[in-house]
């Protein structure tokens, strides 16, 4: 069976050219460069069998050309969400500009600001507020798309959507199998904005399993999380299990349980959130929920363009490591 030849990126384009992808792209589209320049462009593209990108026609506004992402970088699933991101959209001629709101919905509200200010033609963020005001200071005609959770003031924004029930579930029932009844939950702290979807189900569905449910906030990086977590693992009566929202939160319960010689699972077993490229090279292997990072990648960039349409919320995997055993 043939494969299907790779489709041609406006990098290869640019490269046949001898050009910067910003001087392609303007002469593809005759906005800037000498005629002699834009009719060599475009004949190499025949050649070549270049098409212009949807998503990059719909944005071709004559603005920046730049796409801002924001999220919290202290988080490391965040920063390889941010990498793929930025490739992404390389691969399809688009400049990002990447910002780090640090859990911070002030800080949130300071690049919403440069954004706007420096009129980029789109925005994909991972919000630390969602119900914020602010993402209205981005223009109607900017395209935004968030990820992990819907942007209240802006309802016509593409979301991509995380199914927090199904993993939040899957992993307390893993948890529960094994015999596990005092369970902590750790959340990320974010100060000012309203409770997150995967916290307030969590409670939810630790009372319909009739589990002891301990939920505590903690910082999102994970040396400053790591004296919470302690805390935590001191008290008298403490957890036989921890489920993390995200992993680097999971992560600073090996610090913290090392620090206290506790042995992981023997002591307490751990469950994180994302599965992190760390996930399997910490000791023991973390189980954790795995999301399928390079489908989310292609979807929130895919909802930049005009009428894309919506795609269903995404389910994790449960990917079971050495991190979690029956309760003693």
């Amino acid at each position: 069976m043939s494969r299907q030849p790779a489709r041609r990126t406006l990098q290869d384009l640019a490269t046949a050219a001898g050009l910067s992808l910003a001087a392609t792209s303007y002469a593809l589209r005759g906005v800037r460069g000498s005629p002699a320049t834009i009719t060599r462009v475009r004949e190499l593209a025949a050649e070549l069998g270049y098409t212009v990108d949807p998503i990059a026609r719909a944005l071709a506004s004559g603005r920046t050309g730049s796409i801002g992402v924001s999220g919290s970088l202290r988080d490391l699933w965040q920063q390889d969400l941010s990498v793929m991101l930025t490739r992404a959209l390389r691969k399809r001629g688009h400049y990002a500009t990447i910002a780090d709101a640090d859990a911070d919905p002030a800080q949130e509200r300071l690049i919403v600001e440069q954004f706007a200010a420096q009129r980029v033609d789109g925005a994909l963020v991972s919000p630390v507020d969602p119900s914020a005001d602010y993402w209205r200071l981005l223009e109607p005609g900017v395209a935004v798309v968030s990820i992990g959770d819907a942007l209240v003031s802006r309802p016509e924004s593409g979301s991509v959507l995380f199914d927090n029930r199904y993993g939040v579930d899957t992993a307390l029932a893993h948890l529960a199998e094994l015999g596990h009844h005092r369970i902590g939950l750790l959340a990320p702290a974010l100060p000012s904005t309203p409770g997150r979807p995967a916290e307030l189900l969590a409670a939810e569905i630790a009372a319909e399993r009739g589990l002891d449910l301990i939920a505590i906030s903690a910082p999102a990086a994970m040396n400053d999380a790591v004296e919470v977590v302690a805390e935590l693992l001191a008290a008298p009566a403490r957890p036989t299990a921890l489920l993390c929202l995200t992993d680097s939160l999971a992560f600073a319960v090996y610090q913290a349980a090392r620090a206290a010689g506790l042995a992981i699972p023997g002591d307490v077993s751990v469950v994180g959130f994302d599965d992190h490229q760390l996930a399997g090279l910490v000791s023991p292997g973390l189980t954790t929920m795995a999301w399928d990072e390079e489908a989310i990648v292609e979807a929130a960039v895919g909802l930049l363009a005009p009428d894309a349409p919506e795609v269903p919320p995404f389910r994790p995997t449960l990917i079971t490591r050495g991190s979690t055993a029956a309760a003693r």
